[in-house]
């Protein structure tokens, strides 16, 4: 099986990952969400093995941003919350399996090999799907959702979306953007990317508690998640 582990706390992702590399698997390891979705999203994986407490976005949130964009690998949430709430909540969430820390990797082996039987090992690709927490963006059907609504982007505003979801936590100044979207090499001081900028970022974060598009003063925008 070819795994992508999930895991802030690094000795912890070095054992599971070198033990099933040992167990004949294939993994890939990310330190957070963010990393992880990104991974998921540019990589075809039999199986997510993912914490869930991390910085930059929680493994609940990797998983809901991931669903929501289409993939559906079967993902395992290792976490130490063993209340039956927290586990409902994880398997809401989008987990398929709930391993409670510690525990045995005898154990974890074994949930991976069965939540890997009950899936085809061939998945869809999902290389047009682009995520960056619950915003995604489809590049075959043009498309842009916010969590679960739909975003009307004109052709402009879609280009420059791509750009930003392409290059995620990269300072754009508005020099990249002006060559980069319209092709020319306009005056940078121009308000034309402003204007764009604005509007975009009102139907991308508007009515949603994590911002996503953010300026960074005398430099120009970045696209992240910020805590």
């Amino acid at each position: 099986m070819k795994i992508l582990v999930v895991e802030d706390n690094t000795k912890q992702a070095q054992f599971i990952s070198q033990s099933l590399n040992a167990a004949g698997h294939q993994t890939d390891v990310a330190h957070n969400g963010q990393a992880g979705l990104f991974c998921a999203l540019q990589t075809d994986y039999d199986l997510i093995i993912t914490d869930r407490m991390m910085p930059k976005l929680d493994g609940l949130k990797m998983l809901k941003a991931l669903r929501a964009s289409g993939n559906q690998t079967p993902a395992l949430i290792l976490s130490a919350l063993d209340s039956v709430d927290e586990r409902v909540k994880g398997l809401r969430s989008g987990g398929d399996d709930y391993l409670i820390k510690p525990f045995a990797f005898s154990e974890l082996l074994a949930r991976a090999e069965i939540l890997a039987r009950r899936t085809p090992a061939a998945h869809a690709d999902n290389s047009h799907i682009q995520a960056l927490d619950t915003l995604t963006l489809d590049l075959l059907s043009r498309k842009a959702k916010r969590g679960d609504t739909c975003i009307q982007l004109n052709n402009r505003e879609f280009q420059i979306l791509e750009y930003f979801m392409a290059n995620p936590g990269r300072v754009i100044t508005r020099t990249m953007l002006l060559e980069r979207v319209w092709s020319h090499h306009f005056d940078p001081q121009t308000n034309v990317i402003d204007v764009h900028i604005s509007r975009l970022r009102k139907k991308i974060d508007l009515e949603h508690h994590t911002p996503l598009l953010h300026t960074v003063r005398g430099a120009g925008y970045v696209l992240e998640i910020r805590l």
